[in-house]
């Protein structure tokens, strides 16, 4: 025998339908709102990645032209290369290394002097390699902001310098 029907059952049952829905909808956008984030963080890095591989790339090629002119001219040379003061809304830092041989980087084919290029806000580092002899580098290298770019040429080798 079934026992008697309460009244209050029917609309116990509405209300704990309602706390279910919006309890599981939550839970559903939640997710959803992590994971867009780890791909927009994802895309963001490798964003930054390419950017920096493009910028090092240019600033290899202007660093060996300024070598090839100083190799002529065995005189003073200095270019002035205007490049992104930040790539993936994150500033970078380049520096010109003598000895990149240690580093494991997919552009660096048994190079030993290479750009760092690393962005401050994102965990991204770059290598990329130069065409120039490590003699030619002026010691000790120094890392500069991105931006405009001085490449110096002065007779004890080739430097970077920030220009403000």
């Amino acid at each position: 025998m079934i026992g008697p029907r309460h009244e209050t059952d029917r609309g116990m049952s509405i209300a704990l339908t309602h706390v279910l829905t919006i309890g599981i909808t939550t839970i559903l956008i939640a997710m959803l709102l992590m994971s867009g984030s780890t791909m927009l963080e994802t895309e963001t890095e490798r964003s930054a990645q390419t950017s920096l591989e493009t910028v090092g790339e240019r600033l290899a090629g202007e660093i060996d032209n300024v070598d090839q002119i100083a190799n002529e001219s065995n005189d003073r040379v200095t270019l002035t290369a205007e490049h992104p003061r930040s790539v993936a809304n994150s500033q970078y830092s380049v520096a010109l290394k003598e000895d990149c041989s240690e580093v494991d980087a997919s552009l660096l084919n048994d190079s030993t002097t290479c750009l760092r290029l690393t962005a401050q806000d994102i965990d991204v580092t770059v290598y990329v390699p130069v065409a120039v002899d490590g003699d030619q580098i002026k010691e000790p290298p120094q890392s500069v902001r991105g931006g405009t770019i001085e490449i110096k040429y002065e007779g004890d080798g080739i430097e970077l310098e920030a220009v403000d």
